[in-house]
């Protein structure tokens, strides 16, 4: 199958299993959060895993490359970013292992249904309307800001979606850290794992990766932090690591 690039669009190397990805030329690519949730999240043999508000697909990309989970699902409510979605795991030969829906955060759990996942990622809009100007890219607008679906939603609808004993990972930004808790522990999912991430060593960390567990037992592992950046334009080790170089 040949699989066509529409106006304003570039095909990038994910350099994992010769697996490509379609993205727009001047819109919304995936960046570094993306990477790193799919370089914390674990999905088992045999889970069936959903990425909520999965844009280009990325995550269900690298997360497929890398785990034996029996099947990944993308939700994305932008049809045209499901649909560029699609196109890439048609180019990769992936439709027995990856459904891409077009639809919408908050209606996930009638979509498909409760307790049906294993494991549920997200890399959310991190600003809500008291933090920073909205991106008047409408698409991009979509991506970082709580303009369609809130943290309380994504929150929602995980610990919904999620079989008992079942995990949640979620990158986010560390001043919500608080929010985050408490949304994750209203809703039963219990905080186990937390990796915060820093450009530099002598930086504040600007990202926080958090896995929690729907019934999980009360206790938290904070693990050693990410360095993304050597110096200027200078990957560290680890970072090559989760890229698969």
């Amino acid at each position: 199958m040949i699989t066509e690039l529409k106006e304003n669009e570039r095909i990038d190397d994910l350099q994992r299993n010769g697996y490509q990805i379609i993205q727009k030329r001047d819109g919304f690519c995936f960046g570094m959060d993306a990477v790193l949730l799919s370089g914390f999240a674990q999905v088992k043999q045999g889970e069936r895993a959903i990425d909520l508000g999965t844009g280009t697909g990325i995550i269900p990309l690298l997360l497929e490359a890398k785990y034996d989970g029996i099947h990944y699902t993308g939700l994305e409510i932008q049809e045209e970013m499901a649909d560029m979605a699609r196109r890439s795991v048609a180019l990769n030969h992936l439709e027995e292992k990856i459904n891409i829906v077009t639809g919408d955060i908050k209606e996930a759990s009638r979509l498909f249904g409760a307790a049906s996942f294993d494991v549920v990622t997200s890399n959310p809009p991190y600003m809500n309307d008291a933090h920073g100007l909205k991106n008047p890219h409408v698409p991009k607008a979509i991506a970082r800001h709580e303009v369609l679906c809130t943290l309380d939603d994504v929150v929602r609808e995980s610990a919904r979606l999620l079989r008992p004993g079942g995990r949640f990972y979620m990158v986010h930004r560390p001043h919500r850290l608080i929010e985050i808790i408490t949304a994750l522990k209203s809703y039963g999912l219990e905080p186990k794992r937390m990796k915060m991430v820093h450009p530099f060593v002598d930086r504040d960390a600007n990202m926080v990766l958090i896995e929690s567990v729907r019934g999980g037992r009360t206790m938290i592992k904070v693990e050693s932090p990410i360095v993304v950046y050597k110096e200027q334009g200078v990957y560290t080790e680890e970072i090559y690591t989760i890229y698969g170089y």
